[in-house]
């Protein structure tokens, strides 16, 4: 008899296609791709450099949705017809085979349909990322630190350009801030999930006398909101200061006072840039922080406001605990949302965190006030 898992299994992928199909709306895709093509073609195409890289990584995304729902459809529509030769012959000797392959094909549409939760509006933007350490000095530094190795090392494995915005380095050790810039598509839909504070239990490497330690860092996530996107800052309510980069990047960005820290008056945000050689640079980019930052707020202040005239106690502040990493007397990083949980420490420090955004975006459809 034919493994009846497999079967079930299939007529699930079957189901889930169907539906996908229906809600993608595939016609209305391939429009728009041929939409972006003769745009492409188009001579003066490449005279705004900016604007054509938008263009190209907007058509790239649609087609990977389409290219990556044919994929998925062509691998259940071959397994579909083994299974129906396999009953016709009465063919058991395959069984294996088939189970393997199947199951892969679950994971693959699991992983699609993950990809599609990414739909707000301004998930498929570049992400800016803080890390500021709590108290505990040259402990909560190396904590930072550690945290900004681990999403360097998760942004890479996805092809992810990081830039550096802003770095102040600890007095020991660590870092005591740090602001990045992490390029691609859908970078700010993943890494919304780690707002908040994540803490650590270790035995602490600075503490002679070998004592366990609790370290607290706070990550704070905005999407670079775009240039089409209004946001009203006045002259007026800006206070622009320069001063001496003393972070890393070479020589060249300490010899002169090309650092820049803006501050928005009315909401006391402070952005700093120290990055690049030229003032002019580092307040453009501070500039892009401010106007991003400042979007965030107006959109959870509207939350806040909706939530309010709903009656709903939901707490939409990025300074809640989302996280622990537990290195002493045990191995274990756990998330608190979704009680997704892992052993393997190492290599979560290593950049495998996706299983962890996973399971937050997951929980967000049972969840959506939270998003």
């Amino acid at each position: 008899m034919i493994d009846t898992r497999a079967k079930q299994d299939l007529r699930e992928a079957a189901k889930r296609l169907t539906e996908l199909r229906g809600s993608l709306d595939l016609d209305l895709k391939l429009e728009q791709i041929a939409d972006y093509e003769e745009k492409m073609s188009a001579p003066d195409f490449w005279d705004d450099n900016e604007r054509a890289q938008k263009v190209i990584g907007e058509l790239n995304a649609i087609k990977s949705v389409v290219e990556d729902f044919d994929g998925l459809n062509n691998d259940y529509e071959e397994l579909q017809l083994m299974l129906d030769l396999m009953e016709e012959e009465q063919d058991e000797s395959m069984v294996g085979d088939l189970e393997t392959s199947v199951g892969a094909l679950m994971k693959k549409l699991e992983a699609y349909e993950l990809t599609l939760l990414l739909s707000q509006p301004y998930d498929r933007l570049n992400a800016i990322l803080e890390i500021h350490p709590g108290a505990g000095g040259t402990e909560s530094q190396d904590w930072a630190e550690m945290l900004l190795r681990m999403y360097r090392r998760w942004a890479e494995k996805r092809d992810f350009k990081v830039e550096v915005l802003d770095y102040l380095p600890g007095d020991e050790a660590g870092v005591k801030s740090v602001t990045l810039l992490i390029k691609g598509y859908n970078a700010y839909g993943y890494l919304k999930t780690e707002k908040g504070v994540h803490r650590l239990v270790r035995i602490s490497p600075f503490d002679a006398s070998g004592r366990r330690h609790t370290s607290f860092v706070s990550c704070d996530v905005v999407p670079e909101i775009d240039d089409d996107v209004e946001v009203d800052i006045r002259t007026e309510d800006l206070k622009i200061d320069t001063y001496r980069s003393s972070g890393a990047g070479g020589q060249h960005i300490n010899t002169t006072d090309s650092a820049v820290r803006i501050t928005h008056l009315p909401t006391g945000i402070v952005v700093t840039c120290q990055t690049e050689r030229s003032q002019i640079k580092n307040r453009e980019r501070a500039m892009t922080v401010l106007r991003s930052k400042l979007y965030e707020k107006k959109i959870e202040e509207q939350l806040k406001h909706l939530a309010e005239i709903r009656g709903e106690q939901s707490d939409i502040a990025w300074g809640s605990q989302i996280r622990s990493y537990v290195f002493h007397p045990y191995s274990m990083v756990k998330d608190h949302r979704t009680l997704a949980e892992t052993g393997n420490v190492g290599a979560v420090m290593d950049g495998e965190i996706d299983f962890l955004i996973d399971a937050y975006l997951r929980h967000q459809i049972t969840k959506p006030e939270e998003s």
